[in-house]
């Protein structure tokens, strides 16, 4: 027999286009066609008000969590010397000594406050809107917000309550998590093995990661377009995207469709406009993200270097149709993907691909840097595409011209991965693999 649930997603945020937010939403449409209500805890949100409980300090980015990760993933040195400030009545027993791995006990002292704070919101939450299920998305796997992951521990470990954790990326997957003065509490919360807990992750190299450092096993889903339903045709709005974005008539438009964040790796973009001799623009679609500005000006000066005209429209492109401050027209993907010519999608580490699949459900033809998981879990189910090794070849080249000089065979390549995309990548196939884990949660059929 079926049951309608009440199902509290959690995560630091859930707004814009990053996957994470993404991918909740995808989950949450399918839940709730399945007859299930979803609600959302966040440090920021999109969500609709009256379904949601915002608490700033679950954000990553709040100042405080910001100063915290500063201080213990950036290899700030502390010491023991640290403990006067939080303990001033307790005597030193040790030398002062320093080490990126020794956190100040300012730190643990603020992380274990902020810890109680969450951990009562949370409560709050699942009383607020009567939650008999969480789907944690991210924050039991890249600890950005460590109070936050520390916090939804403990309230497991109190309640017991179903748990569905969705891992999209995990800190041993981040060079910048490497280095760090918080390994107590990567091992106690990112992520926990508890009893309640079933763990989602979307490779396969991390199912086996997750296996062979806790102990777990992980069912993988992995990121799902809606093949089922075909995007829709342009209209009078979307329209006039390509001379809003300055591409001019007789221009291939060719769509950067990611963050500008150093492993997406768009120095490979920039030097395949430059050697294609074809008149081209390359548009990036996202800001910077949350790994600081420095690799963005990077991009800049590297464009400049190769003098190449890229396009950083991030102010006329997001997850939604709008306007500007200053009046222009604000288009989502869906009206910029199906008028690109080409898809550039050259990173060199992904959880798995969102752009990849954006690129396959809008049937454009896309130009793939051989990431890991795209090798592994990607590259085997038979798609079509250009590819390259880490750099780009003559044969890069030659492929990527014979591609957008030859639309006929693009929309024929196009047409192949789509119908495979619907066989892998659905949401059919994403709500039967969530109907198995409901039926694990409560130990009936959904």
């Amino acid at each position: 027999m079926s049951h309608s649930r009440q199902i509290g997603f959690i995560s630091t945020r859930f707004a814009g286009t990053d996957g994470v937010s993404l991918e909740t939403a995808k989950w949450a449409s399918v839940l709730e066609r399945m007859g299930h209500a979803c609600f959302y805890f966040s440090g920021e949100n999109d969500r609709p008000p009256e379904k949601s409980l915002v608490v700033p300090e679950a954000f990553y980015r709040h100042p405080t969590i910001d100063a915290i990760n500063q201080a213990v993933f950036s290899g700030i040195k502390g010491g023991v010397h640290g403990s006067e400030g939080a303990y001033p009545d307790k005597k030193r027993h040790h030398k002062d000594f320093f080490s990126a791995f020794i956190r100040p006990a300012e730190i643990s002292k603020q992380v274990q406050e902020l810890k109680v704070y969450l951990k009562e919101s949370l409560y709050q939450f699942a009383q607020k809107f009567d939650l008999e299920a969480l789907i944690i998305e991210n924050a039991l796997a890249i600890p950005v917000n460590l109070p936050l992951g520390l916090a939804i521990t403990e309230y497991i470990a109190e309640t017991g309550i179903p748990v569905i954790a969705h891992h999209h990326d995990f800190y041993w997957e981040r060079q910048r998590f490497i280095n760090n003065s918080v390994r107590d509490y990567l091992a106690a919360a990112f992520p926990p093995n508890f009893p309640s807990i079933h763990h989602v992750v979307i490779n396969s190299v991390q199912a086996f990661n997750l296996a062979s450092r806790i102990g777990v096993a992980g069912m993988i889903i992995p990121n799902v377009m809606d093949f089922d339903s075909p995007p829709s045709a342009l209209d009078d709005y979307s329209i006039s995207a390509r001379t809003d974005l300055g591409v001019k008539p007789g221009q291939y438009l060719i769509l950067q469709p990611t963050r500008i964040i150093q492993r997406k790796s768009i120095e490979h973009a920039i030097e395949l406009v430059r050697r294609l001799d074809l008149p081209a623009e390359l548009v990036i679609s996202h800001a910077a993200g949350d790994e600081g500005s420095d690799y963005e000006k990077h991009i800049h000066e590297f464009a400049d270097l190769l003098d190449v005209a890229v396009k950083f429209e991030s102010d006329i492109v997001g997850h939604s149709r709008g306007i500007t401050p200053d009046g222009r027209k604000i288009y989502s993907l869906a009206d910029i993907y199906p008028q690109s010519d080409l898809i550039t999608y050259p990173s060199t580490m992904e959880g798995f691909g969102n752009g990849f699949l954006e690129a396959i459900y809008y049937k454009r033809p896309i130009v793939v840097n051989n990431y890991s998981i795209f090798e592994a879990d990607i590259k085997p189910k038979g798609f079509h595409v250009v590819e390259f090794n880490g750099f780009i070849d003559e044969q890069t080249l030659k492929d990527t011209r014979f591609i957008l000089t030859h639309p006929e065979v693009a929309l024929e390549q196009c047409e192949h991965n789509f119908i495979l995309g619907r066989r892998y990548y659905s949401y059919s196939v994403l709500e039967k693999r969530l109907k198995l884990l409901l039926s694990e949660c409560f130990g009936e059929i959904v």
